[in-house]
């Protein structure tokens, strides 16, 4: 009889635990792998905080992340899996791969990028797209970009675009917002 009430006080409490937990998070996701709770914070649901800054805010919290080949979460990225995995967060579907970003949002001038808009580079050994970056600081040709890079820092970073080893595969930029 006595643990039958524990039983019940245990269960009751867990509950109440788990409506608290969705209230206060309301965007909690059961991760399927560690079966756990995972909040995700929502920055783009402060009406005070325009969208594209919300989505450089986010990207910008795994500066120093490693780059890792086709790594699309916080344990590393590849440069299309994170930006796959930042708008993602916001529910704004874009394709995974660079190379599919060649068609996809619309072209715009580099004088006109604004934070959030995306930048698409050649391949350094092919010539096709084949890296991609988020404008964290826009500045014409001296926008500051954040990305998965797998040159020498082999990280999450923020890179200048007059910087020669990207002035030169610069192929445009595109606005998805």
């Amino acid at each position: 009889m006595n643990n039958t009430k524990q039983v019940t006080s245990f269960v009751i409490a867990a509950l109440i635990g788990s409506i608290v937990i969705f209230k206060i998070f309301p965007r909690v996701e059961i991760s399927n792998s560690k079966n756990k709770l995972v909040a995700k914070e929502n920055l783009a649901s402060d009406p005070n905080i325009p969208l594209k800054d919300s989505i450089v805010n986010f990207g910008m919290k795994f500066l120093g992340t490693p780059y890792v080949t086709g790594g699309c979460s916080k344990e590393g990225f590849d440069c299309s899996g994170f930006v796959y995995f930042v708008f993602h967060h916001f529910n704004i579907k874009v394709p995974r791969s660079s190379v599919e970003f060649g068609n996809f949002g619309k072209e715009i001038s580099i004088e006109s990028v604004q934070k959030g808009d995306l930048l698409l580079f050649l391949s350094p050994t092919r010539d096709v797209i084949g890296h991609i970056g988020i404008v964290s600081r826009p500045n014409g040709k001296q926008s500051d970009f954040i990305h998965a890079t797998s040159g020498r820092e082999m990280k999450v970073t923020i890179t200048n675009l007059a910087k020669e080893g990207y002035t030169r595969r610069f192929v445009k930029a595109i606005r998805i917002l």
